[in-house]
């Protein structure tokens, strides 16, 4: 029995368990000889597999390099595959970026690149109002909600601080006064870009001051926001959730730009 490769790749799309990056990539145009034609399809996995049928060895080894960076930047990318001595700059005079190739063929390919990339984590520590609100707002954006049962001070571990995505996700610390020193040094040993510690400017200045005491390096401590949220004047725990939530949409879309 024949398998259409295509037909693999989206079997591969279809199983994805969500956890795990990968690469899509997808011939949009060729021109002269070349081995797979528009409309083929691979996948690259995280671990380097490719999966699907995209060309030769010479196609392969441009769309292996593409997707990995793709998968680095979580960003898509159109690449070009020409031969080699048809290239003298990184990148054609429109931008995109081109690849080498030394098949005898001589045949070109243009192939979109597309980073599938797991749901960012949004940890929400603590069992305050506060947090509830945070975990019934956040189930309606792009996000990942986890830990919503809070923090146990005797628990200095917890699974959420080994998410395999965490340094593209957030922590928002809720516990007001439950454990707050134990939950903050726990979410600042992670490598997650946004911390926030819902408290007042001077309880939050406390803080700061007593984990840099103990020994909580600078640059981590700068990833920590407090007073958590957009300043829109908030007082009820939704609107306090809002306004945190706000502070993370504005986060990702300036990541986004980059």
């Amino acid at each position: 029995m024949i398998v259409d490769p295509n037909e693999t790749v989206e079997r591969y799309c279809r199983d994805w368990d969500g956890r795990t990056p990968y690469a899509r990539a997808t011939i949009v145009h060729t021109q002269g000889m070349t081995a797979a034609k528009a409309g083929a399809k691979a996948v690259v996995t995280a671990a380097g597999e490719l999966i699907g049928w995209i060309g030769g060895g010479c196609m392969r080894r441009a769309v292996m390099q593409a997707a990995r960076q793709a998968m680095d930047t979580a960003a898509p990318r159109l690449i070009r595959v020409r031969p080699r001595e048809e290239i003298s700059a990184e990148r054609d005079p429109d931008g995109v970026e081109l690849h080498a190739s030394g098949c005898p063929s001589k045949g070109r390919a243009e192939i979109f690149i597309e980073p599938i990339m797991p749901k960012s984590p949004l940890v929400i520590i603590g069992q305050s109002e506060i947090a509830r609100a945070l975990a019934d707002l956040a189930a309606s954006l792009d996000v990942e909600v986890i830990a919503r049962d809070g923090w146990s001070p005797a628990r200095p571990t917890c699974d959420w601080q080994r998410h395999e995505s965490l340094a593209r996700g957030f922590i928002i610390i809720a516990t007001q006064g439950a454990g707050d020193a134990s939950a903050l040094t726990a979410a600042l040993q992670t490598d997650a870009p946004y911390i926030a510690f819902i408290a007042s400017r001077a309880k939050a200045k406390a803080m700061r001051e007593r984990l840099a005491t103990e020994g909580m390096p600078e640059s981590a401590l700068a990833r920590l926001h407090s007073p958590a949220g957009l300043d829109i004047g908030a007082r009820t725990a939704s609107e306090i959730a809002i306004a945190i939530l706000a502070e993370i949409i504005c986060m990702r879309r300036q990541q986004d730009k980059r």
